[in-house]
């Protein structure tokens, strides 16, 4: 017997699989599984448009035996079979695809899509065995044929008996290194496990002798270890079932099952669509985050699915970065596969999925805002920062999909409002959206400066996590109503005769705020009257792009580069503590002094902010106690 020699590109192809060019050995069985598959729609597609043949379903399956003492794993299956030349051509060739050539040939002929890359995925099982062996009988002939090589040296194609029209692939497993146990390709529950993650949704029944121990005929006490057939795979994906045949419970337990969370997910969004790409999707809003959710660990993507095939367990490609909070799957006839089924062509058919996905979550996040509002609270407590780190990254060009799903705290109905809701009920004569930043809802409550804005009847939105403001700076309006703070210097309400009050009273207090210009020289870029205090002596307001919640965040990464905010001391005038300052500045400049570093003191204070040098902030307490 002759043996011949694998062509150039096989023989590469070969040296790179014994060598594992897969991230993971256990997959040689999803392959070759896969291509029993593809074998057996052959002969389904050929009983379509062939009236002298029948296709009963129940005549079609897989078996996986395994062999521990021979050291064998055998995948058999009842399909369509390969002729001497198919043996050659299929396995001798790299890349050449009996399923590919099939399908093209009869491209013109209504029938079942073939998927599958045979002489590709054939070459997976030379990553666990020393010998592979193909015993194959084709569909119409008498003789079948045996194909054999132990890798690259090349391989030997030989006429033997064979019953039945079907393949069978036969695996010398190779023995165990210090650095990879093949054992576990022979082991009954290894096998199990590898055949439920990846072909569980393989159309025909996989069968396996399973192991059970039962008891013994006539015995009340005794077991023993017996053998039966089992079918291992469930067959038929719950994706591909009538939403109307499933119940919510049957949503959860697959949530469960494919492990995407220990908690149950707040809803489901179910796709089947069959236009320009065919695709069945099961997405999951999760109720809780995960705790490796804002860590580096965190892994984004989806399933993807090949025909049933498992093909990526994460699909990042499939989800933005804003929506990575989504669990789920998604399956397709239409993708195209490279050389080892993990990594997939990032084709115009992955992109068009991934912009419907896009699409079809944001609007089921609005219809779960309108319709079922505290549900999309508990969502939106877990993963709203995430959608507003959306906004923010890539220079703001999502804020479009992101804007009508944000919520903050309203100073007015006291519970988290969207924009569209603040919007709708502003006053006529309300220019900007108003908001506040700081730790917590309380602590904003407090702060001096909102109290004009709410003496003035407007509504005001807390920010208390650290991306709210420069999100809010990326969004930067509205439905055409730009955002203020309420530390900003211009509030944008104040009449023209206040402005005209305003700068009579920094003529009257120019030689004093001067002075305490230059006692807090650095510190402060200008010292003024407010217009916005009403019971508080003192408080910042902020001129330029950085505010001082924006400060304080900055001034807490690892690379600080001491970024701060344009602090303005305003002084209220019409507050008790300011007559004290006015006399000193008659009677006592010292005095102005220690006055002027304790109302600044007490600024960083309200704002949260450290006092640069507390041994002198008490030091100069006591002196205004004595």
């Amino acid at each position: 017997m002759t043996k011949k020699q694998f062509k150039a590109e096989s023989k590469r192809l070969l040296e790179m699989m014994i060598n594992s060019i897969y991230s993971q050995k256990e997959i040689f069985l999803r392959e070759l599984i896969s291509n029993a598959s593809d074998a057996i729609d052959k002969i389904y597609y050929k009983a379509l448009t062939d009236e002298s043949l029948s296709f009963e379903k129940d005549q079609y399956y897989l078996k996986v035996s395994a062999d521990k003492e021979n050291r064998t794993l055998a995948i058999s299956d009842t399909g369509i079979g390969m002729t001497k030349e198919e043996l050659e051509a299929n396995l001798g060739t790299i890349a050449k695809s009996g399923s590919l050539a099939f399908k093209n040939e009869n491209e013109s002929k209504d029938g079942h899509d073939i998927i599958g890359q045979f002489g590709v995925g054939f070459y997976s099982a030379f990553m666990v065995a020393d010998e592979v062996t193909v015993i194959s009988k084709a569909l119409g002939e008498d003789t079948a044929y045996k194909w054999g090589s132990e890798g690259a040296d090349g391989y030997t194609i030989e006429e033997v008996e064979k019953d039945t029209v079907g393949t069978a692939i036969i695996l010398k497993i190779k023995e165990n290194t210090e650095d990879e146990k093949y054992d576990e390709y022979l082991e009954e529950y290894r096998l199990k496990s590898i055949i439920k993650k990846y072909s569980d949704f393989i159309r025909y029944p996989i069968k396996m002798d399973v192991t059970s121990r039962k008891l013994k005929e006539g015995s009340e006490n005794e077991y023993e270890d017996v053998q039966e057939e089992q079918v291992i795979n469930s067959m038929v994906p719950i994706w591909r079932k009538n939403k109307n045949e499933l119940s919510q419970e049957d949503y959860e337990n697959f949530y469960t099952e494919k492990r995407y969370g220990f908690d149950k997910p707040l809803k489901h969004i179910h796709i089947s669509v069959d236009g320009a790409v065919r695709y069945n999707a099961i997405l999951f809003m999760p109720e809780n985050i995960p705790f490796d959710y804002y860590s580096k660990e965190f892994e984004k993507g989806l399933e993807l699915y090949s025909n049933g095939v498992l093909i990526m367990e994460k699909c990042a490609d499939l989800l933005p970065d804003y929506f990575s909070f989504v669990k789920g799957m998604v399956d397709s006839e239409d993708l195209s596969l490279n050389i080892s089924r993990e990594i997939l062509q990032h084709d115009k058919q992955l992109k068009l999925i991934a912009k419907n996905i896009n699409k079809k979550i944001k609007s089921e996040l609005q219809s779960l805002l309108r319709d079922d509002r505290e549900k999309y609270e508990v969502f939106y407590k877990s993963f709203g920062r995430q959608l507003k780190y959306g906004v923010y990254s890539d220079f703001g060009s999502n804020k479009d999909v992101l804007q009508d799903l944000l919520m903050f705290y309203s100073s007015i109905e006291k519970k988290l409002v969207t924009l569209d809701e603040y919007v709708t009920r502003m006053p006529e004569d309300q220019k900007y959206i108003y908001y506040a930043s700081g730790e917590s809802y309380e602590r904003i409550e407090k702060l001096p400066q909102t109290e004009v804005v709410a003496e003035k009847g407007y509504e005001i939105l807390y920010f208390t996590e650290d991306i709210d403001e420069f999100a809010i700076r990326m969004l930067m309006n509205y439905k055409e109503k730009e955002f203020k703070s309420v530390s900003s210097g211009d509030l944008g309400f104040e009449a023209e005769e206040n402005k005209d009050s305003t700068a009579s009273e920094e003529n009257e207090n120019k030689e004093l705020f001067d002075h305490m210009k230059n006692v807090l020289a650095g510190k402060v870029k200008d010292v003024r009257v407010s217009k916005r205090l009403r019971s508080h002596p003192v408080c910042f307001a902020t001129d330029g792009e950085v505010s001082i919640e924006m400060e304080k965040i900055l001034s807490a990464m690892p690379d600080n580069q001491n970024i701060k905010a344009d602090k303005i001391l305003e002084i209220n005038i019409n507050h008790e503590v300011f007559s004290a300052l006015m006399n000193a500045f008659v009677t006592d400049k010292e005095k102005v002094n220690l006055y002027t570093n304790l109302l600044y003191n007490q600024a960083l204070l309200i704002e949260g902010l450290p006092v640069q040098d507390p041994v002198e902030f008490t030091n100069d307490i006591c002196k205004i106690m004595v």
